[in-house]
């Protein structure tokens, strides 16, 4: 699904307004309905992708992170049921002259009884007043509201404690600010959510949710694996040789001393244990590891010449 250019579906360019969008789709709509195109199949796939791009480009809010995060970010925070929540196919297809209950019928026929295992975003009660003439009147149920997200960027200092984050975001023509608790030991791409924060509710239903997804920065230092962190560390060949002791920092600030033995070969690793990262679902840390590098001089003395080259006359 991922990369679906829903402009180019409807054939209306990105500034297209909401009244040019809709009657680029009614027209294709019309075009590849499953009661004009009965057991066409690529017209049915064709009449599903055209419904896909006009519930994301006919909802103001959908549109906004389309264009924000481009097709493939948008299919990563969105699913198909979050989609078409919302979407009312049986007010669309009055306009077409489908009317009753032929617009769940479609529904389940297309896109296999609704999005999400099943669930249906609206069903159709019988009014007896028009059951005679064999009318259908319309009942809405409640639809929860459409679920946000947003990206909160931190460093790699940040998550080696539990931190407290203010976040100012839109909801529904207005600006919230919330307060929201970032765990310890968080990796980059992990969502926490907060129930209620998002979208109203449709006619009546829960709000949305809004999941905070967390990217972390490159740290200039540090190279995170898991909850391990790599350092590298710069020594010369003598002290390779003789061995030496060394600084190193930790994410939490501090600064160890590590003796490094004689014989040290290059691309050593030294580990430290618990001076990583928290683990984010249970106690500890993760371990740092100092990887050593052995600097060879690009230019030397006349006099460090001579010791080199006597060094070489002994075998070393």
């Amino acid at each position: 699904m991922g990369g679906k250019d829903y402009y180019k579906i409807l054939g209306v360019s990105k500034d297209a307004s909401p009244e040019e969008i809709k009657k680029a789709y009614r027209k294709l709509a019309l075009k590849y309905h499953p009661d004009r195109n009965k057991g066409d199949k690529e017209a049915e796939a064709k009449f599903k992708e055209i419904n896909e791009a006009y519930a994301v480009l006919s909802d103001p809010e959908k549109r906004k992170q389309y264009d924000t995060f481009g097709a493939e970010g948008f299919h990563r925070r969105f699913s198909q049921e979050d989609i078409f929540r919302g979407f009312d196919f049986n007010s669309i297809f009055r306009e077409f002259g489908f009317g009753g209950g032929r617009a769940q019928s479609i529904f389940s026929e297309i896109f296999g009884g609704g999005m999400g295992g099943g669930r249906q975003n609206f069903y159709y009660e019988q009014d007896p007043l028009e059951g005679a003439l064999g009318g259908f009147h319309r009942r809405s149920r409640g639809l929860k509201g459409q679920d946000l997200v947003y990206e909160l960027t931190m460093t790699l200092d940040e998550v080696a404690k539990t931190t407290t984050k203010t976040i100012t975001y839109n909801v529904d023509g207005r600006t919230e600010t919330v307060s929201v608790k970032v765990p310890a030991g968080i990796a980059s791409g992990q969502k926490l959510r907060l129930p209620g924060k998002g979208q109203p509710g449709i006619n009546g239903g829960p709000p949305g949710d809004l999941y905070i997804q967390v990217r972390i920065l490159k740290h200039p230092t540090f190279r995170r694996e898991g909850d391990d962190l790599y350092l590298k560390k710069s020594i010369r060949y003598s002290e390779a040789v003789l061995g030496t002791e060394i600084e190193v920092p930790t994410i939490d600030g501090k600064t160890l001393k590590l003796k490094v033995p004689p014989g040290t070969q290059g691309n050593a690793k030294f580990r430290l244990p618990g001076y990583g990262l928290p683990h984010m679902k249970s106690s500890g840390r993760g371990d740092a590891y100092i990887e050593v590098k052995i600097e060879v001089p690009k230019k030397l003395t006349k006099r460090q010449q001579e010791l080199i080259q006597q060094l070489s006359e002994v075998g070393l």
